[in-house]
């Protein structure tokens, strides 16, 4: 089992460059694996109460919380760590234009050593998508264009001066370019790794078509073996190797323990990315050192 960290958001310590040097540092040195950011590029001051995983309808984050940009973060913690990975959890991807995602994304995979994940969502919050310019109702083929079309940038063979060989060409319902290079590539053959975020069927498939992971939030155990085995079913629908596929949830820092890692394991969880509240440094220090010897990892 691998174990990630999300940082408090809510208390704004993300914005914070010292709380978050050493909050990483120290996650490194206790041996977890990843660590994650999340985005909203806005937050409007009213919106629809939909939002899937509370009661409530709003998410727990405040309209005033500072949330820094989630790729710009984590090429500012890969610069004060050295081998911890980098993921987003999630990204909104529709409000992103793939030629610049995927340059962003090569840029701190390269310079971090290979240590580049994609979280990928389609959002759920209308206003803020809208804001941005996004079709709400079409947001879904939005990022599954936006996904393909990076893939097809990552893909190509490596450039050869004189070579006639063309560039990437892609010609969608949203993008549309021509024999284009993009480097540097990412470290990996295939590009950055792409976990698709969200709970719905449609997540679960299209994790089996376009992802490398699935990332799912708010399941219970049953309908979590559910939307996996979906994912699984339609990678190999698709042609793909769905045992090459990653599942990881999200749980409180607090239930991280050997009984619930095995839980999860039995269920086929690959990665549990652990969130806290906590805000003081060194209590959640503290925090982590007792979770990580607690589960066995080496840097305890």
């Amino acid at each position: 089992m691998l174990f990630g960290l999300l940082p408090p958001y809510r208390s704004g310590v993300t914005a914070d460059p010292d709380w978050m040097t050493r909050f990483v540092q120290h996650a490194e040195a206790c041996g977890f694996e990843s660590v994650y950011t999340v985005e909203h590029v806005v937050v409007p001051g009213r919106y629809d109460e939909n939002y899937p995983y509370s009661e409530s309808g709003r998410m727990p984050l405040p309209v005033d919380c500072p949330i820094p940009d989630p790729l710009d973060l984590l090429a500012f913690l890969a610069a004060r760590t050295d081998r911890i990975r980098l993921g987003t959890g999630v990204m909104v991807v529709p409000h992103h234009h793939p030629l610049i995602l995927a340059k962003r994304l090569a840029t701190i995979d390269v310079l971090s050593g290979g240590r580049m994940l994609l979280g990928a969502g389609v959002g759920w919050m209308r206003e803020e998508l809208e804001s941005t310019g996004v079709d709400f109702s079409r947001r879904g083929r939005r990022l599954d264009e936006t996904l393909a079309a990076m893939r097809e940038l990552w893909a190509l063979p490596p450039y050869e001066k004189g070579a006639a060989a063309s560039g990437a060409s892609f010609h969608g319902e949203f993008f549309d370019f021509d024999d284009v290079w993009s480097e540097p590539r990412p470290v990996r053959p295939g590009g950055v790794p792409i976990h698709i975020g969200g709970h719905s069927e449609a997540a679960a498939r299209r994790c089996g078509r376009l992802g490398d992971g699935f990332h799912p939030l708010g399941l219970d155990d049953d309908l979590l073996v559910d939307r996996w085995e979906l994912a699984r079913r339609t990678a190999e629908e698709h042609g793909r190797d769905p045992s090459q596929l990653e599942l990881s949830v999200t749980v409180g820092l607090g239930s991280l323990d050997p009984a619930t890692v095995e839980r999860f394991h039995a269920l086929g969880v690959h990665r549990m990315v652990c969130s806290t509240a906590v805000s003081d440094l060194d209590r959640l220090s503290d925090d982590l050192s007792v979770a990580a010897a607690g589960v066995g990892l080496t840097g305890a």
